[in-house]
């Protein structure tokens, strides 16, 4: 498959190349720090920013990909659902 981008190089503000799921968890950091989260399922996503911050995003509705570049998504104050990290 030809890929014409495929000699660029990748920037926080390029489009997604990869994905995984997310699983909300109060102690474990995820896999890999993301470009943007996608938000299969409203609600409330609350997250340590790759400051160190914690935030809390609400009222976040289905289908929206929320561009910021997060390390954990707490599973306390998190009640929106299908969540998957983009990268």
């Amino acid at each position: 498959m030809t890929d014409r981008f495929s000699s660029r190089h990748a920037t926080p503000t390029s489009p997604a190349y990869d994905g995984f799921s997310i699983a909300a968890d109060d102690a474990l950091p995820l896999q890999e720090v993301t470009r943007a989260v996608y938000i299969g399922v409203a609600g409330d996503l609350t997250a340590m920013l790759i400051s160190g911050e914690t935030v809390t995003f609400e009222n976040l509705p289905a289908g929206f990909i929320l561009p910021v570049r997060i390390s954990r998504v707490f599973a306390t104050g998190t009640t929106a659902g299908a969540l998957v990290g983009l990268v």
